[in-house]
């Protein structure tokens, strides 16, 4: 599956490496300058670790709590942004769109298009999406069992587009809390997709009193090793050079300076896997 997804998008390195691939990078787009220091940094451990890497970064967030919550510095400014990126450091780009009229702009500029876990069962702006025919990342509902995720796949390619991702990123659990059922990610690789876990989003605390999304980022290495252990193709990590000052979601980030250790560990925790996998094989009468 994976290799399938990396004939796809441009840039794509590693992918006979056995490891995972990473989406990372901000929340949304603050600055160019912010963007290519991350992509670059992201790149370099990425590179030295053989792990593909796609940049994350939204052009613009529409879901936001409050009115005053920041949403972004101009949409193409944004994308311009996220298209020297993935020019310059030479990685493929993701970026969110919310609704069918934006498909085809953000397509001009990044190679997957992503669609919000809130909005996943919305027809017309997957099918734009698909018809855009650049990868289209689903992200599940906070509603939604993984089972029910086999109709916006399907919706996606009866598009005409069979690039598909799905990312699980947590069942809403009360009304600020959010659990990761992690059955769901062999469900939704029964789909013959690749499949990813959004660590950082999972971890977050809605909803709050303030109108200022919470989190637990403490728990992110938890979060990622449990999900390298269930057989995830990917993960989504949001990070930040400085999670305090980020202009949103920083409360669920990880400071780019813990990224690099946490893959360390990440890929001896997909390598271990990996040799009990050829042990028990080889003991196979």
């Amino acid at each position: 599956m994976l290799q399938a997804l990396a004939n796809t998008l441009p840039h794509f390195r590693h992918t006979n490496s056995g490891q995972f691939f990473l989406m990372a990078g901000p929340c949304v787009i603050e600055g160019e300058d912010m963007a290519l220091r991350i992509a670059e940094r992201i790149k370099h451990m990425t590179d030295k670790l053989q792990i593909p890497f796609i940049f994350k970064g939204s052009y613009r967030k529409a879901n936001r709590s409050r009115l005053d919550s920041f949403t972004g510095i101009g949409d193409e400014t944004a994308l311009r942004i996220l298209q020297k990126v993935g020019r310059e450091i030479g990685v493929p780009t993701v970026t969110d769109i919310h609704e069918s009229t934006e498909a085809a702009l953000a397509a001009e500029y990044v190679d997957v298009l992503q669609i919000p876990a809130f909005l996943c069962r919305q027809t017309d702006l997957l099918v734009a999406a698909a018809q855009t025919g650049k990868v289209v990342n689903i992200k599940k509902g906070q509603f939604l069992s993984g089972e029910a995720m086999k109709w916006a796949v399907d919706k996606v390619r009866q598009a005409g587009n069979p690039n598909v991702i799905l990312t699980e990123r947590g069942n809403s659990f009360g009304y600020s809390e959010l659990v990761v059922d992690f059955r769901n990610l062999p469900t939704m690789r029964h789909f013959e997709v690749p499949v990813v876990m959004d660590v950082t989003h999972s971890l977050q605390q809605p909803n709050q009193a303030s109108g200022v999304t919470g989190g637990q980022p403490a728990l992110i290495e938890t979060i990622a090793k449990a999900a390298i252990a269930v057989g995830a193709d990917g993960l989504f990590i949001e990070t930040h050079p400085t999670p305090a000052t980020a202009l949103s979601d920083g409360a669920n980030m990880l400071p780019l300076d813990q990224l690099e250790a946490l893959l360390i560990k990440l890929t001896r925790v997909r390598q271990a896997i990996q040799d009990r996998g050829e042990v028990e094989l080889n003991q196979l009468p």
